[in-house]
């Protein structure tokens, strides 16, 4: 799980990158992204969660988005991110299987 606060714009790009494609073990890569502290995305976020849920497919694995904020939901929803990483209401409901 990571968990994301603040605004994700393109100066921290590079820092959620490596946090969400660091992972070196045989298990398929599966990460549920809290996004509750989360007041702002541009589209460096997107981009990077783009390029995360790829990897993590080609992986056989996944990644999935919890507890967006209403703006940043909103956001996901305009440019169709929520139609290709699922988007969960609850950090909970985003964990199970």
């Amino acid at each position: 799980m990571v968990t994301l606060r603040g605004e994700i714009d393109h100066t921290v790009k590079n820092k959620l990158t490596e946090a969400l494609l660091s992972y070196g073990s045989v298990t398929p890569p599966r990460t549920v992204v809290d996004l509750s502290g989360v007041t702002f995305m541009d589209s460096s976020g997107i981009n990077v969660l783009i390029a995360a849920h790829q990897s993590m497919s080609d992986a056989q694995g996944w990644l999935r988005i919890a507890d967006a904020q209403a703006s940043v939901l909103r956001v996901l929803e305009l440019v169709g991110l929520d139609q290709v990483i699922g988007c969960h209401p609850t950090v909970e409901q985003a964990l199970v299987p």
